[in-house]
């Protein structure tokens, strides 16, 4: 049975090309994510023992990693990655992390403040201001 609407689990790009059912090695071809993954899988919830609803799958450990799970059902419409609230809080992140590695003065190509420091704390106390507005705290 053909699964409409497949996107993948990593990248969101549409996988109407691939031939299904989807094959063990079969990566996507705009970010070469494999697919038969958990994360691609219809039984995947995070919530569920060992991740899968699927109560007679074996333990797979690797959640992101091709694998032989014989009960692996591609999941069709929007998935967690493509998630809009999901997108913008990642985007959000981002923008934090990747402007405190700009700033940052270890990362910035100097020596890092010494641990208890008037400037260990400020940088911390920014950082930790950051993520605070970020999730809507004061």
């Amino acid at each position: 049975m053909k699964v409409e609407n497949l996107k993948c689990w990593h990248c969101g790009s549409s996988l109407d090309d691939i031939p299904q059912p989807i094959g063990r090695r079969e990566e996507c071809q705009s970010c070469g994510s494999w697919l038969h993954v958990c994360q691609q899988c219809e039984f995947h919830d995070p919530a569920a023992s060992n991740s899968c609803r699927e109560p007679m799958a074996g333990d797979i450990r690797d959640k992101e990693s091709a694998n032989y799970c014989d009960y692996f059902r591609p999941r069709g419409g929007l998935t967690a990655m493509s998630d809009p609230a999901a997108a913008m809080a990642r985007q959000r992140l981002n923008a934090i992390f990747e402007g405190g590695a700009k700033t940052g003065s270890a990362r910035a190509g100097q020596e890092a403040p010494a641990p208890g420091t008037a400037a260990d704390r400020s940088e911390a106390d920014d950082a930790r201001k950051k993520l605070q507005a970020v999730f809507g705290k004061d």
